[in-house]
């Protein structure tokens, strides 16, 4: 640390990104990227020429990009919001409506704790339930800004839209913000309410279903005036913050739909196998509607299965948090994958 640092972000605990090591090849089940590529339309979209337009900045208003997101999910494209990664949407949305305070469940994304650290707002981290599931009539009548992730991260668990509507009722003068990164695995989306609420921010990304995480591309759903706030912080920071090529690719994206229900579908019931072949193990594995299984066996430590893991060459997530260390988050993989997890998850327990 510098001596020039401001003092307020002196003590700000940054967030943790999953590991990328490099030093050997891995099967990566820990970040929860998608284990298939782009849409090959989307791949193919990645021509020379296309390359040599970098020389230009890219569209700041994001005409096309928004005009085919607001096609696919029946909206207006002052509707809709883009964005470098659903992050970005985040940030915004911290710095821009979250004066009055901010409330989020205590076990969640973790950058919603350094949002809110980093522009000193008044956090509310609400335990969740014993089961791990949340309970809604917590954050009714805050009068804060509500952050809920659905489904959650890391539990991959969900709750009802019915729920998330009382909370939207009973919060009519604050911003709710739900967080629909994982919701194509088989959440229910809040996206039908933003025209009966104008409180309503919903945030997505092309990182999980649309196997773009290194193409940093995030959107959001919201009435025509929260667009416009977004709007407003976006240009008074980096006007350019989607690339040529990346806005190119979730034009593409869009366009391949099909394509990406068919992987979401694969990665569903590949879900469903690998639990079933955990819970013959003897885990406990929560009940998930995202990417990847939250799980744990009584059998060793969350962080020794972790460990014994990543030297058999297979990463997953493991959190330090002592309410949730004996688990670990474990991203579905391809078939085969998960059926080399499976084996030699097997193999560790045998050995002990």
């Amino acid at each position: 640390m510098s001596r020039f640092l401001a003092p307020q972000f002196q003590k700000l605990e940054a967030y943790t990104p999953g590991e990328q090591p490099q030093d050997m090849q891995y099967i990566k089940l820990n970040t929860n990227e998608s284990p298939y590529p782009p849409a090959p339309s989307v791949v193919a979209a990645m021509t020379a020429g296309e390359v040599e337009l970098l020389r230009l900045y890219s569209d700041p208003t994001a005409k096309n990009l928004k005009e085919k997101l607001a096609g696919l999910y029946g909206v207006t494209p002052e509707n809709v919001f883009v964005s470098n990664g659903s992050d970005e949407v985040l940030n915004f949305a911290f710095m821009a409506f979250g004066s009055k305070g901010v409330v989020f469940p205590e076990i969640s994304y973790g950058f919603y704790a350094v949002y809110a650290d980093l522009y000193a707002l008044e956090a509310e981290k609400i335990p969740l339930k014993p089961d791990f599931s949340i309970a809604y009539r917590d954050y009714c009548g805050k009068n804060k800004m509500v952050v809920i992730a659905n489904p959650n991260a890391p539990t991959g668990m969900r709750i009802p839209v019915s729920e998330i509507e009382e909370i939207l009722k009973t919060n009519p003068d604050s911003l709710v913000l739900i967080d629909e990164a994982y919701v194509d695995f088989g959440g229910e989306s809040c996206l039908p309410l933003i025209g009966k609420y104008d409180n309503l921010l919903v945030t997505r990304t092309f990182s999980k279903s649309r196997c773009l995480a290194g193409g940093r591309l995030g959107y959001a759903f919201a009435s025509s005036a929260i667009i416009a706030d977004l709007e407003k912080i976006k240009y008074s920071t980096n006007p350019y913050n989607i690339n040529r090529m990346t806005l190119l690719l979730g034009e593409k994206t869009v366009e391949a739909e099909e394509y990406y229900q068919e992987k979401c579908a694969e990665i569903i019931q590949t879900r469903a196998w690998t639990a079933r072949q955990l819970e013959e193990l003897g885990f406990t594995v929560l009940p998930s509607q995202t990417n990847f299984l939250f799980a744990k066996t009584d059998k060793m430590d969350g962080g020794e299965l972790y460990n014994a893991l990543k030297q058999q060459g297979i990463l997953v997530r493991h959190f330090s948090d002592p309410k949730i260390a004996q688990y670990n988050r474990i991203t579905i993989g391809t078939p085969e994958q998960m059926a080399r997890f499976v084996e030699i998850v097997h193999q560790i327990l045998a050995a002990m």
